[in-house]
């Protein structure tokens, strides 16, 4: 099979129960839902790979009841955080613990020096703006990573995180805001 084959394209072969369209689906969008779990559960990659794995399972034995989606990305994004939500409501919530260094390596608190240091670099600009983004509410850091990471518009932004498309654009106008102040 073509692996230049539209998304749309692909869909509608998997959906016929082709294997390399699958495959190739998997294979195309595996490491965008990986970042986007581990976004959401941070402490527990095994359960971000199970919830994805869970996602391709469902939608292999659905396969001939589903619809091509507008956005194959945007629909398996929102799948898996779904699934994620479903299990953390049910209680099955990831089992590992974090230790204080990796607690520290989420929330770095940089001193004044390394700021200084990352503003003058422009190399280091992007681990500079990585660290400020977690300063951010949650909403505004998913907003963010949703439009400039996954591509996403704002109606898709939207939707993945249940407002509406004005909020979706305040959320990630406040985060760039916020950023842009900060790096100022």
């Amino acid at each position: 099979m073509d692996g230049t084959l539209s998304e749309q394209e692909l869909w509608i072969a998997f959906r016929q129960g082709e294997e390399e369209a699958y495959t190739i689906l998997y294979k195309r969008h595996i490491k965008a839902m990986y970042r986007y779990g581990m976004s959401l559960v941070p402490v527990s990659e095994d359960f971000v790979l199970d919830c994805i794995h869970d996602v391709f399972t469902e939608i292999w034995f659905k396969r001939e009841r589903l619809t091509t989606p507008d956005n194959v990305r945007h629909y398996l994004l929102k799948s898996l955080k779904n699934r994620i939500l479903h299990l953390l409501k049910r209680k099955e919530r990831p089992s590992q613990s974090l230790s204080q260094d990796d607690f520290d390596d989420l929330w770095p608190e940089p001193s004044a020096e390394e700021i200084f240091l990352e503003k003058e670099s422009s190399a280091n600009n992007e681990a500079l703006v990585r660290k400020l983004i977690i300063q951010l509410p949650h909403r505004q850091q998913e907003a963010l990573r949703l439009r400039f990471v996954e591509n996403l518009d704002y109606g898709q932004i939207a939707d993945m995180l249940s407002v509406n498309r004005q909020s979706a654009q305040n959320l990630v106008f406040r985060a760039v805001d916020k950023l842009r102040k900060w790096l100022l």
